[in-house]
């Protein structure tokens, strides 16, 4: 089989856009589920993430179960999911994943209604607006 220049130019382009498209797949799998937005952490889908007095830092439990979770959804992780630099995974109460930051579990607030709303930061003075 005889290559010319172009040839193994032109293959070795496929290959390097193979691979890029391949790399990038993989970050996409593993992207974390909280991002920064205006000084405030939200979840993937741009909900504000909270943060609960109650629970006890480091502790790798929740203290917003049963009724509580009804109005404070927890940023829920995978089975999959790997914790990286402050984000770490915790284990409620029923077994399922939760996403921690610096060691206290977040949640999501039920009456925030679009990305943006922050309507459950300083909720009966123990929830907050989680912060980097």
């Amino acid at each position: 089989m005889h290559f010319t220049k172009w040839t193994l130019v032109r293959n070795l382009t496929i290959s390097m856009a193979t691979f890029a498209m391949l790399l990038g797949a993989g970050l996409a799998a593993s992207t974390m589920p909280v991002n920064v937005t205006n000084g405030i952490l939200t979840g993937s889908n741009g909900m504000t993430l909270y943060i609960f007095d109650k629970d006890v830092a480091n502790s790798g439990k929740s203290g917003c179960n049963g009724p509580c979770a009804s109005n404070w959804p927890a940023l829920m992780a995978s089975e999959t999911d790997q914790p990286s630099g402050d984000l770490a995974i915790i284990t409620r109460d029923d077994g399922r994943k939760q996403w921690a930051m610096k060691g206290k579990p977040l949640y999501f607030w039920s009456k925030d209604s679009k990305p943006g709303d922050k309507t459950g930061d300083g909720f009966n003075n123990v929830w907050h607006a989680a912060t980097p």
